[in-house]
């Protein structure tokens, strides 16, 4: 680590002692932004903690009813993001919503970066609370996570929910390398509320180096979305940057089994930007019988 980023630490750190009781909020969040009252991902009296390899995973559990697992994004994403989706399904599900590695309160480990293992993180969540068969829904690096668990566990998935996750040739994204204190400059309070809850800061630098190496260099195409058995509802804005739309209709037709909900005029985050027309493509997909 150098001086300069162990410098970065110690003067947010400091500054992170104060913000530990406060308010959680996403990264972007502005003050005119619909949110959910419930701090999720730092909810005390629905955490729990799951050992996962070598890392211990952060999970909060809502609800009672049908299991539901809810994956936030990557790199600056929170379990808080997707809130107000949790705020309408535990109405009726049971809803599983972990931090992954790096974000929120789960710790880092030293695992390398891999779906795989992305995957059995939170599956170890997942059979830590229910043995029952599970929906997910996920946004960007969590639903590429929801297409390997229904991959890797095709008896336990009934359906996925993906937004923002198209068709990845390699090398085709070209995210930038950004550092914490390029993030900081952006939001500046959310950096502050992540490193308060990380139990591992020190490895927050390297872990954001290595996470979006890893992200540039995946190849997420035809293996995988055709592995894919389940029901699939693929939602993604119309100027998703993240997820152009050529490579989510790309992905749409690989899957052997989906539904495509495009969102007019809406970016990567599409039900920030838009929650009412992402959530009138959710229902109805959640209220579809699927075969046993």
């Amino acid at each position: 680590m150098t001086d300069i980023v162990r410098l970065f630490f110690v003067v947010l750190i400091t500054a992170c002692s104060s913000v530990m009781g406060a308010e959680v909020h996403y990264f972007g969040q502005t003050d005119s932004d619909v949110v959910s009252e419930t701090p999720y991902g730092a909810n005390d009296a629905a955490g729990r903690y799951v050992q996962a390899d070598d890392a211990k995973i952060y999970y909060e559990v809502y609800g009672q009813g049908e299991p539901i697992l809810v994956l936030h994004g990557g790199g600056v994403g929170c379990a808080y993001e997707m809130g107000r989706f949790i705020d309408l399904l535990v109405e009726r599900f049971m809803v599983i919503s972990p931090s992954t590695r790096g974000h929120g309160r789960s710790e880092i480990g030293t695992a390398p970066i891999t779906y795989e293992q992305k995957a059995n993180d939170m599956l170890a969540a997942v059979d830590a609370t229910t043995d029952k068969p599970f929906v997910i829904l996920g946004f960007s690096d969590g639903a590429y996570t929801a297409y390997k668990i229904a991959a890797m566990r095709p008896e336990r998935v009934k359906k996925v929910i993906a937004i923002g996750a198209g068709e990845s040739a390699l090398g085709a994204r070209k995210f930038p390398n950004a550092t914490l204190e390029d993030f900081a400059r952006f939001d500046s309070r959310f950096i502050d509320e992540k490193i308060a809850m990380c139990p591992e800061p020190e490895k927050l630098p390297d872990f954001l180096t290595r996470y979006y190496a890893f992200f540039n260099s995946e190849r997420i195409s035809k293996e995988l979305f055709n592995s894919v058995r389940c029901p699939v509802l693929l939602i993604a804005g119309e100027l998703d940057q993240n997820a152009p739309l050529d490579t989510v209709i790309s992905a749409y037709k690989m899957l052997p089994n989906a539904q495509l909900a495009i969102i007019a005029n809406a970016p990567h985050q599409a039900f920030i930007t838009n929650f009412d027309a992402v959530w009138d493509n959710v229902k109805p997909f959640l209220q579809e019988k699927t075969a046993e």
